[in-house]
């Protein structure tokens, strides 16, 4: 089965018209994108894009052969064109199925946005899964993905998919219940589509959807469904340095958005009476995906050394397949998401009485380093997949006191360390993440 992308962008197009973003001013020559059209073996034309023929024309195809046009979302942008000669389109009602001529079957998806998803099946058994802009399956569940829904994800083929084609910038989260519930594996090739003005086009385009699983084309590509390909994997273990308010955070939440049953490890803890501090733990865990569990505790060590289902965080942390590891990660090993090191290492030090200069001559220092050196050896023994933040120390104002220079110090110790056990290292300069390695 061989589809052609027509159009790869938002319904809009990429640049939006008369829009004036950064973004848009840069999606010009093959960063332009029109809205995305796909054209399945010459017979099938899902979507519109502006001027199909002509775009069907410049892909090296022809519009004379298809049968059925088929519309997944209600309409938002230029004009419909249905050049003469083709059916008038349509839609299929929700988990109804179509049968095509030419062996190729249709299957409707409900989706938890206005339109309609479509399972395609072809003669020799190809699966492919396409998603409107900005949806998500409907009827899954938000955890492991096996409620009575699960149908809907995995169509009467069952399995996963060959190829899945979503609005992964937009809906990460529906990628990860597309994994929850395996409608998505290591072998599924994963489509961005419906790509819009947030994201800059180019290497950032390709940078944050590597970080997905997932990959862009341009408008005009035509892709062998069940083809192998190289499937995009994170490293297995991330430090995300940054300074204050750079964007660090939100930088490692996003390399695991498209990713189910993330625990989410909060050093921090609470600050009783301290109510900037709780709004601050406020915004964080409302921008998290629901699915997500969080952990708060200091206690980092059993946590990078636990690959097992339940041991190490009191959860049953289930079987799903996971990023960095190409063929899945062992059954329980749920990605872990350090939020951060600094405030690790401020527990630390008020546990070792790091802060009194004669408790840290005293003993101090040296328990600090063997609390720091366990850290480190978890890091490089851990076979869970990891993203930590940390600060990035030492480049502004030297600290008036004594413990403030050993603060710095220790923390930019630690950072070194944790980072040479690293396959990636991250640093965020104004919501901009520079690769240092990987």
């Amino acid at each position: 089965m061989e589809l052609t992308l027509l159009g790869t962008g938002a319904p809009r197009g990429l640049p939006r018209p008369g829009c004036p973003c950064a973004v848009c001013a840069r999606a010009v020559g093959g960063e332009a994108r029109a809205a995305t059209a796909l054209l399945v073996d010459g017979a099938l034309l899902i979507d519109l894009t502006p001027g199909p023929a002509f775009a069907a024309a410049r892909a090296g195809q022809s519009l004379t052969a298809v049968r059925q046009v088929l519309l997944s979302h209600p309409h938002d942008g230029p004009a419909l064109e249905v050049p003469a000669g083709l059916p008038q389109p349509g839609r299929v009602a929700d988990g109804r199925e179509l049968a095509l001529l030419d062996g190729h079957r249709v299957r409707a998806v409900a989706v938890d946005v206005p339109g309609t998803g479509y399972e395609i099946g072809g003669p020799d058994g190809e699966r492919l899964l396409y998603l409107p802009p900005g949806a998500a399956p409907a009827g899954l569940g938000e955890g492991n993905g096996t409620t009575a829904g699960r149908g809907d994800a995995h169509g009467a083929g069952g399995g996963p998919y060959d190829l899945v084609l979503l609005d992964v910038l937009a809906r990460p989260d529906a990628l990860a219940r597309l994994r929850a519930g395996g409608a998505v594996d290591a072998a599924t090739d994963v489509v961005a589509v419906h790509i819009d003005h947030e994201v800059p086009p180019g290497p950032e385009l390709h940078r944050r959807l590597a970080a997905a699983g997932a990959r862009a084309v341009p408008d005009g590509s035509s892709l062998v469904v069940g083809e192998y390909h190289a499937v995009p994997d994170l490293p297995r273990r991330t430090l995300v340095l940054g300074g204050a308010r750079s964007g660090k955070s939100a930088e490692a939440e996003r390399r695991l958005a498209a990713f189910p049953d993330v625990l989410y490890v909060a050093t921090g803890g609470t600050r009783e009476g301290d109510t900037e501090w709780a709004q601050r733990v406020t915004l964080h865990r409302e921008r998290r995906p629901g699915s997500w569990r969080t952990a708060e505790t200091c206690d980092l060590v059993p946590l990078l050394l636990d690959d097992g289902a339940g041991a190490g965080d009191g959860t049953d942390l289930g079987a799903v397949p996971g990023p960095g590891t190409g063929t899945g990660r062992k059954p329980g090993a749920a990605p872990l998401l350090i939020d951060c090191l600094a405030l690790w290492l401020t527990h630390a030090m008020d546990e070792v009485g790091a802060w009194d200069d004669a408790t840290w001559e005293a003993g101090g220092r040296q328990a600090l380093r063997e609390r720091t050196d366990a850290l480190v050896a978890a890091v490089r023994a851990t076979r869970r997949t990891v993203v930590a933040v940390s600060n990035e120390v030492g480049s502004g104002v030297v600290p008036a006191t004594a413990s403030g220079r050993r603060f710095r110090d220790e923390l930019g110790r630690l950072n070194a360390a944790f980072g040479a056990e690293c396959e990636q290292l991250l640093l965020v300069v104004a919501g901009q993440a520079l690769a240092l390695r990987g």
